[in-house]
Parts: structure tokens; C-alpha cells; sequence
């Protein structure tokens, strides 16, 4: 598959999406973890083409054999799996245990005036850290599409009901940039995917995994400009039942050129990505080729 503009929408319709949330609120959700990794994922691997990238993944990034690389493509189809179902079971009312690395981190920005950006990545399971980290004095509006399933987009907003976090939606008009812009100058933090094109033509080419990707521009732009601190928050799945939320600064030199700037707090960003991907491989979920 060629690099294209993420569509954004969840597979499925709403009858679908309604009555897997129905059985999750009654079943175990360890019961169809065990028949999507053992009937419904060989199948997805045979006929779906995310079987190739995520092969190449593990074969050019990471230089896995053969063999190593087939098991852990099919084991990262399986965390796909996963993650999808726990995402439901928490519209279902479902519970996670949570830890967060570098809590500190993330409590002290969000004890400042000032506002910042959240950056993350399609690993792991990132909705969940807009349940589990949340801010009293700061609002935390994150980015989304506003042609999601509605299904998705009302279980979110039910979910986010009880926290202090409020979604911008990303319209072909461009008006998310005025939200955008009001939220930062009003202090509060935006959350955005850092490794997907949203709307947006402009990149940055960084070498990843030995090998040189594209990352778009945006985030890095908008930092750099206000001159804003960055966090990389990974949210990354941990046993049956358990989540781990890893915060990281991502450090840049304001005094230097803009794009000095963006160079540096790119370079940051593609390096705490790799360091999270190197512990968690199977949790890789750019389902065609990141690097063409």
C-alpha cells in the first residue's frame, strides 16, 4: 500500500460496533482474544495485504530471520486484535490497570502556565492514557477525525465524559487550526499522532530503524513556532489486563534556528519511538509500507 492520507475511520458499522460492546459488557474479553488469535487472525493474514508490511517490518527494521519474522507478524496481528477488543470493553465499562513512567514529568508541565503538546504514535493503545492521564488544571483536547464512525466517536465522547478531555475534530476546512491555536493560547494541552499525514502534505524525513521515513511536518512545526515543550506519551499493552503509559520529554535548543529546532525535537521524538518499539515490537500498528 502505498503512503496515503489516513482515512481515520474504525472497520465496521454501528449495528457491528453496538453489539460487540453488548457482549464485552457480558463475556470475558479473554474469551475472544482467544478466538480472534486463533480463527479470525490466520484468516485476516492470508487474505488481508497488512501481512506483507508488517513482515517487512520485522525483516528490514528490525532483521529478524524468516521464521522469527512470519511468528512475530502473526503475534503483532494478534496484539491488533487485542487492542481493538480492549478498546470496546472499555466502551463496555471494562476496567485497566494502569502504570505510568515518568508521571512526574507530565504532573510538572501540567502545574505550568503554559501549554504543550502530547505526541503519540499508532503503538499500542494510546486512548486509553485520555482515561487514565488527565489533568485538573489543564484540558486536553486531542486530535481526531471528524469522519469517524459515529459509533466510535459516541463512545469516546461517553468514555471522555468524565474526564477533562474535550476532542478537536480535524474538518477539510482546516478550522481545527483556530482550536488548535485557541487551546495553546489558553495553556491547555494538544495531542496529536506523530507518524500518520492527517490533512497534511509537508514532512520530515528522519532516519528510523536504519532506514529513512517521513513524519509529518505539522507537530514539530507547532511547537517549534510557540516555542512549546513536547512530551512523547506511548501507552503500550502489558499482560492480560495491564497498560503501560510511558511519558518522555522530548528535548530541543529554542535559541537555535527554527529549523535547527525541528530537526532536533523530530530527531528526539523518532528516537524515543524506536527505544519503545525495540521493547515492544509485536505493538507496531502502520499496517503498510512506513518507509516507501
Amino acid at each position: 500500500m502505498a503512503r496515503e492520507q489516513w482515512t481515520g475511520k474504525t472497520y465496521g458499522n454501528d449495528r457491528m460496533h453496538r453489539h460487540l460492546v453488548w457482549v464485552l459488557s457480558k463475556l470475558d474479553r479473554r474469551i475472544l482474544y482467544v478466538v480472534s488469535n486463533l480463527f479470525i487472525v490466520p484468516v485476516s493474514i492470508l487474505v488481508n495485504p497488512s501481512r506483507k508490511s508488517s513482515y517487512r517490518f520485522f525483516r528490514d527494521a528490525l532483521h529478524y530471520g524468516r521464521l522469527k519474522a512470519a511468528w512475530h507478524c502473526y503475534l503483532n496481528h494478534c496484539k491488533f486484535s487485542e487492542v481493538v477488543i480492549d478498546r470496546f470493553a472499555m466502551y463496555a465499562g471494562r476496567k485497566f490497570e494502569t502504570e505510568v513512567v515518568g508521571l512526574d514529568i507530565f504532573e510538572n508541565h501540567a502545574a505550568r502556565p503554559e501549554g504543550f503538546l502530547m505526541l503519540s504514535s499508532h503503538i499500542g493503545n494510546y486512548e486509553i492514557a485520555g482515561y487514565s492521564l488527565v489533568s485538573e488544571r489543564k484540558c486536553i483536547r486531542p486530535l481526531v477525525f471528524a469522519f469517524e464512525k459515529e459509533s466510535v466517536m459516541r463512545n469516546r465522547n461517553n468514555m471522555f465524559a468524565g474526564t477533562n478531555v474535550q476532542m478537536i475534530a480535524l474538518e477539510e476546512d482546516m478550522s481545527h487550526l483556530f482550536e488548535i491555536d485557541r487551546t495553546l493560547t489558553e495553556g491547555n494541552i494538544v495531542s496529536c499522532p506523530t507518524d500518520r499525514f492527517m490533512g497534511q502534505t509537508r514532512c520530515v524525513e528522519r532516519e528510523f530503524f536504519g532506514r529513512n521515513a517521513k513524519f509529518p511536518l505539522g507537530p514539530f512545526s507547532i511547537a517549534t513556532m510557540r516555542g512549546l515543550d513536547a512530551l512523547a506519551v506511548n501507552v503500550m499493552k502489558k499482560g492480560w489486563s495491564k497498560y503501560i503509559i510511558y511519558v518522555s520529554e522530548l528535548p530541543y535548543d529554542r535559541s537555535l534556528s527554527r529549523k535547527e529546532q525541528i530537526r532536533q525535537l523530530s530527531c528526539a521524538y523518532v528516537s524515543e519511538l524506536e527505544t519503545r518499539l525495540r521493547q515492544y515490537p509485536d505493538q507496531w500498528y502502520n499496517f503498510y509500507d512506513f518507509w516507501k
